[in-house]
């Protein structure tokens, strides 16, 4: 491309590096935000869904708790 009166290819450089930044925002944003991805669960609040919907028994839960908790 050649350079015509300070553009670009028709467009100024501040242009291009907006576009720039706003592709790159858009490709490389985290994928931690916390209004688009459900929280995370960790193995315990797994355990206290599984009990609370009675898929296990207490026994089942206080063993597996004391697992957990010992790591």
């Amino acid at each position: 491309m050649r350079f015509y009166d300070g553009h670009f290819g028709g467009m100024h450089l501040i242009w291009w590096i907006i576009w720039v930044v706003l592709l790159a925002w858009i490709f490389f944003i985290p994928a931690d935000i916390p209004y688009q991805k459900s929280k995370k669960e960790n193995p315990l609040n797994i355990l206290k869904k599984r009990f609370a919907q009675g898929e296990i028994t207490k026994e089942e839960f206080e063993e597996s708790k004391k697992l957990l908790n010992s790591n």
